[in-house]
């Protein structure tokens, strides 16, 4: 009541109401919360399909070495194939239960805010047409005609702008209560979801773990061992992280193939395998510089172990080529210039993936992406890179039309 009377006295300038300002305030925090939950969501579920797609290829490994007169082998199979439909069961609950609430959710901020802006043109318009009427009417010499046009400009501006300033008012409280309800809602559904997952996933490990004993106990010689772990107490050789809790698939019994050689005393002809480059022990044994002495190995292992570190320069060579202000050294690249500047690596999509926001990249799989740092590196989100289509380079040259965001574990690395 006395904001009115000191527009009608000509004592304020401009309508203003803190209460509206604080809405305003809460929407747009609320906005950017709900955004970068969105995106967020939207990096986990990139991160169970790569997860889906990692187990979905460590169960055809099994498949592929698991010879066909070895005991379970259909039960292998079978569990392989439930496994993978775990994870598609897991993933498309996830988009339906909470990505599609989430985009429902923030399906309705964009006509509010713009109704906001709206509010806020009208108020100018109502502001004017205020000052215009109270100009008149202050003159010297007034002029009764244009002050009855003026007020009835007035009256509609006024009526137009608080037609709109109620709406907002009801609605903008309204909606910023309502986020408390969705998270809670969002949260428990991603959490119960997770929960029964893994409490399945679990299971298909347990019998997988009892597939596994029973393929030893028939083939349990010198030739090859295979020891499962169903708990965290057994010490492993090498660094092993945390285990998580039980019932998350990390937990799940370890298959380890043994081919240390046996001591010499017990060793079987033809039993014993030279160790892989790859494994830790041998790892750190080239990564110092160091070599056991020729007559500390048995006899027949000196060989393979000269072949296996003869091997190893060609997979040391084998490096991503080093760039220089957006030049590639070295390799196929070398000396090219047409490169986006600040070009880090190229990368070529695994699978297809669907861009879901204006900054993100499109990809088919086979897509290459020269990849790129960031311009702010503080808006850089874990486990996502920013880059641009190798054909849209070349076919644009320009990084502000085509360069974008997109899921690192979507890709992988090329030369």
């Amino acid at each position: 009541m006395m904001r009115k009377v000191l527009q009608k006295l000509g004592k304020a300038d401009e309508t203003k109401d803190e209460q509206f300002e604080q809405c305003v305030q809460n929407f747009n925090k609320q906005l950017t919360e709900g955004t970068r939950l969105q995106k967020d969501l939207r990096t986990y579920l990139a991160s169970v399909k790569a997860m889906h797609e990692a187990s979905k290829k460590l169960n055809e490994c099994l498949q592929e070495v698991y010879e066909p007169d070895w005991p379970g082998r259909d039960e292998a199979n079978k569990i392989a194939e439930n496994n993978d439909l775990l994870w598609m069961d897991y993933h498309q609950k996830l988009v339906d239960q909470a990505l599609l609430t989430m985009d429902t959710y923030l399906g309705q901020f964009p006509d509010i805010k713009s109704r906001i802006a709206k509010r806020g043109r009208k108020l100018v318009d109502y502001d004017s047409a205020r000052h215009h009427y109270e100009s008149l009417q202050t003159a010297k010499k007034k002029d009764e005609a244009k002050i009855a046009k003026a007020e009835e400009e007035l009256i509609k501006a006024q009526k137009v702008f608080e037609e709109m300033n109620v709406d907002l008012q009801e609605e903008l409280p309204s909606l910023w209560n309502s986020r408390v309800g969705f998270y809670v809602n969002t949260f428990q559904s991603i959490a119960g979801l997770e929960e029964n997952f893994h409490k399945e996933m679990s299971k298909l490990n347990q019998n997988l773990n009892d597939v596994l004993v029973g393929l030893e106990k028939q083939h349990g010689s010198n030739t090859f061992t295979v020891k499962a772990q169903p708990s965290d107490n057994a010490p492993a050789k090498g660094n092993k992280s945390p285990s998580p809790p039980d019932g998350s698939p990390a937990a799940t019994p370890e298959i380890r193939v043994n081919h240390e050689p046996e001591p010499a005393g017990g060793a079987t002809p033809g039993a014993t395998l030279p160790k892989s480059p790859s494994q830790p022990a041998e790892a750190s044994e080239v990564a110092g510089g160091t070599q056991p002495a020729a007559g500390a190995q048995e006899p027949g292992e000196t060989a393979a172990s000269e072949a296996a570190s003869s091997s190893l320069p060609a997979v040391v060579v084998e490096t991503f080529p080093a760039t220089v202000n957006g030049t590639v050294e070295g390799g196929s690249g070398a000396g090219r210039l047409d490169l986006p500047p600040g070009f880090m690596f190229k990368v070529q999509a695994q699978h297809d993936y669907t861009a879901t926001d204006t900054d993100e990249l499109q990809l088919k799989a086979g897509d290459v992406v020269l990849v790129i740092p960031f311009q702010n590196p503080e808006e850089q989100d874990e486990g996502w890179l920013m880059g641009v289509k190798e054909s849209d380079w070349n076919q644009h040259k320009e990084l502000e039309k085509c360069r974008g965001v997109f899921p690192e574990n979507f890709t992988e690395r090329v030369p």
